[in-house]
């Protein structure tokens, strides 16, 4: 029996997803190679999108295609056609909403409304610096309250996401992603980042204790270790990795 495919969970972030503009283009041209070079992105971050879309959706949403001029291209599942019709649908209707709300104060949280994630720290962020090393990319943020924060992510996924100087990210970190130690004790690690504020809330557990943090004017959640002694209003540093820190498009 043929499975089912899973639309809804290849759609969390379609309105504007790279992804599916790769593929409104393999649909229009039948080449994966040339919707690359269309998008302005490398073949096998064209080839990352599919692969991406096709696990999230459960099935395959492009199959080559037997012949024509160039000798076979690439073509739409079924699934892939239903794919593109969704996402469209789905960009109108958050035009309308977006249309609603444009003369209201916004709160920053709206960006974050289309996520689902079990990722705590959700911090809206804009990037300042791309900087390419090989097949890896060290994307560094700016905070709210002008502090900084480093990501480090694929090529072919700063690709997708078109990370460039100026545009509003959210950066996202599991809790258990992120060391708290007291400010005094805490040595800064190549490739961590390292942000320092107070302990706000502290739950005490056997396998560590977790603080929520008030970093300037956010509020981040890390693990201490067991038996901490640290206190509500302790100098705390939070020390997550670089590699810890996923970069999403509100919206």
């Amino acid at each position: 029996m043929p499975r089912r495919p899973h639309l809804a969970g290849a759609l969390g972030n379609a309105a504007g997803d790279k992804r599916l503009d790769l593929l409104r283009r393999v649909d229009a041209c039948g080449s994966i190679s040339q919707a690359a070079r269309d998008a302005a992105v490398s073949y096998k971050a064209a080839w990352q999108a599919i692969d991406m879309l096709s696990n999230l959706a459960g099935v395959p949403v492009v199959e080559k295609a037997v012949g024509g001029a160039g000798g076979g291209g690439a073509r739409l599942t079924a699934a892939g056609k239903q794919l593109l019709q969704a996402g469209a649908a789905m960009a109108r209707s958050r035009e309308q909403v977006l249309a609603r709300l444009a003369a209201r104060p916004q709160s920053g949280a709206l960006a974050a409304l289309g996520l689902r994630t079990s990722m705590r720290n959700q911090v809206p962020c804009s990037v300042a610096e791309v900087q390419v090393h090989g097949p890896l990319v060290r994307v560094d943020l700016v905070l709210p309250d002008g502090g900084r924060l480093a990501s480090r992510i694929t090529a072919e996924s700063a690709e997708l996401l078109g990370l460039v100087p100026g545009l509003e990210v959210l950066a996202l970190c599991k809790a258990t992603a992120v060391r708290v130690e007291r400010v005094q004790g805490a040595a800064s690690r190549a490739g961590t980042n390292q942000l320092d504020g107070r302990a706000s809330r502290i739950s005490r557990g056997d396998a560590g204790d977790e603080v929520a943090a008030q970093v300037g004017t956010l509020g981040l959640v890390g693990f201490a270790a067991p038996r901490s002694r640290l206190r509500v209003g302790s100098r705390v540093s939070l020390q997550l990795d670089e590699a810890a820190v996923v970069i999403a498009l509100p919206g």
